[in-house]
């Protein structure tokens, strides 16, 4: 059964910085009083899944059982064709710690050059996000947006880039998405979600926030 928030508090199950961005830009429309994991002090889970499914799951029911409040967690990735969907569920690993994304996105194409896919048609890569909402007894619900692209080299950047942005161009468009602005990227969750995140951040929206919608 589809549960709504209880209220309009929401706790982010993310220490990252990046990602924090992004979801409090795509929810600035609602009146949430959104709170991490990381300044309430909650560690991070060992990420022990193999699928964005499991890991998001692990880590929004690590952080509601912790604290007693309803949890929203991302996880999400790069998954590329020609390397048969790696980094994937591991697009983080790739990057190593602390976080480096300029080796991350060299280690991909390194890869991509081993296997020959140098032409456009054989760079096709798409980026996920997998949005699970938990409760502290344990109930859970998914949202999942996907778009997809292709990979692009050397990397293009613009002011808000970070991970593997500089180097993903989203199909129809000639900018990576390290090269547009916050709107450009994500478009509107209220109109037309554009990024991974955006497209699974309305579908997280329409089911909790606006159910009232239909959408």
């Amino acid at each position: 059964m589809t549960r709504t928030l209880p209220d309009k508090n929401l706790l982010v199950a993310s220490h990252n910085k990046g990602k924090i961005r992004e979801l409090e830009f795509l929810f600035e429309g609602y009146d949430l009083a959104m709170v991490t994991a990381g300044e309430l002090g909650l560690p991070e889970p060992e990420e022990t899944g193999t699928t964005f499914v499991e890991n998001a799951r692990i880590k929004a029911l690590a952080a509601a059982k912790a604290s007693g409040r309803v949890a929203l967690a991302d996880d999400s990735g790069l998954c590329v064709e020609a390397l048969g969907g790696a980094p994937g569920v591991y697009t983080a690993d790739w990057a190593g710690v602390p976080r480096d994304w300029d080796r991350a996105m060299r280690l991909v194409e390194e890869e991509l050059h081993k296997v020959g896919a140098v032409a456009p048609e054989q760079r096709k890569a798409k980026f996920v996000s997998l949005l699970c909402l938990a409760w502290p007894d344990g109930h859970t619900q998914e949202y999942l947006g996907e778009v997809n692209g292709t990979l692009v080299w050397p990397p293009r950047r613009g002011p808000i880039a970070y991970g593997y942005d500089p180097v993903f161009m989203p199909e129809g468009e000639t900018r990576t998405f390290g090269e547009m602005t916050a709107e450009e990227k994500h478009g509107s969750i209220k109109g037309t979600p554009r990024s991974h995140r955006a497209r699974s951040a309305a579908l997280f929206a329409a089911d909790v926030l606006d159910p009232a919608d239909g959408r």
